[in-house]
């Protein structure tokens, strides 16, 4: 029997996480009653002491968010494709014999979500914003879009960036200016990636049919642009459909139990927010 059990997440500011809610209701519904999962403020100039103190034997994995997702990648013994993709890991792993191995749940987290909302396939696609998890959710789009991908930016700097991730994804990515971002829901599916507040202008200027909305903010909730679509009737998904799945993930590869307990970790997740 295993000696691990120990989790955490890390990241800086990590106060607002509620990664401690998710895992401590997974492993409880799996009978882990020694299992631990607590959050440690770590920024990139900590990460690699914090790494070097832990013992590989009682720790099981890390999650880890910003600004530690790029920075953790050269303490790694091992690195996913899926997370080298988009050179971002949320997931670390501690093996049995005591190698770090990097992973990324976001990416297929993503696409749980979408699957579970029976969306498995569109025809094409829209992406709002380009940072980090913009890169994740084209990651995801390369797998369900069978068409043009198209990334609503601010910057010409930015509208590159995401035509070289398109390459490397093998998806056709299209730049639009991002004043036009409204124009994305006529898409069949819009992926919003935007810091709260960013979308609320474009609520104003949806089509009649809007396509299905991915926003990943989970709060506040609903955002403007999420309400506006859900009167709509549009199919509307939030931030805690994609911690959720990323979270079951997560738990799998830290317990070595598949599948992961999704209705208790969504039920925490949900009374985590309803506190807030």
């Amino acid at each position: 029997m295993t000696s691990k059990h120990r989790a955490a997440v890390l990241g800086s500011p990590i106060a607002h996480s509620l990664s401690p809610h998710l895992h401590r209701a997974a492993f409880a519904a799996l009978g882990l009653d020694g299992w631990r999962y607590d959050a440690f403020e770590v920024d990139e100039a900590g990460l690699p002491g914090f790494l070097a103190g832990l013992d590989a034997e009682r720790w099981a994995g890390l999650s880890l968010t910003m600004p530690l997702k790029r920075a953790v990648i050269p303490l790694l013994d091992e690195v996913s494709a899926t997370a080298r993709s988009v050179d971002a890991v949320n997931t670390v792993v501690f093996t049995a014999d005591g190698r770090r191995t990097g992973d990324n749940t976001d990416i297929p987290g993503l696409v749980n979500a979408l699957r579970e909302r029976g969306i498995t396939e569109v025809a094409g696609a829209a992406v709002l914003g380009a940072g980090a998890t913009a890169s994740s959710a084209l990651a995801a789009l390369a797998q369900i879009c069978t068409g043009e991908v198209t990334v609503y930016v601010r910057s010409a700097e930015r509208a590159r960036e995401m035509a070289e991730l398109g390459e490397r994804l093998r998806v056709t990515v299209r730049t639009a200016d991002w004043e036009r971002g409204a124009e994305a829901l006529a898409q069949p599916l819009t992926v919003s990636t935007t810091p709260a507040g960013a979308t609320d202008a474009f609520a104003a200027g949806l089509p009649a049919a809007p396509g299905a909305l991915f926003d990943v903010l989970y709060h506040p909730w609903p955002t403007a642009l999420a309400a506006a679509c859900a009167e709509r009737g549009a199919a509307v998904l939030g931030g805690l459909d994609l911690l959720v799945h990323q979270a079951v993930l997560q738990n799998e590869r830290f317990t070595g139990r598949a599948p992961g307990p999704l209705a208790a970790i969504r039920a925490a997740g949900e009374a985590a927010l309803a506190g807030r």
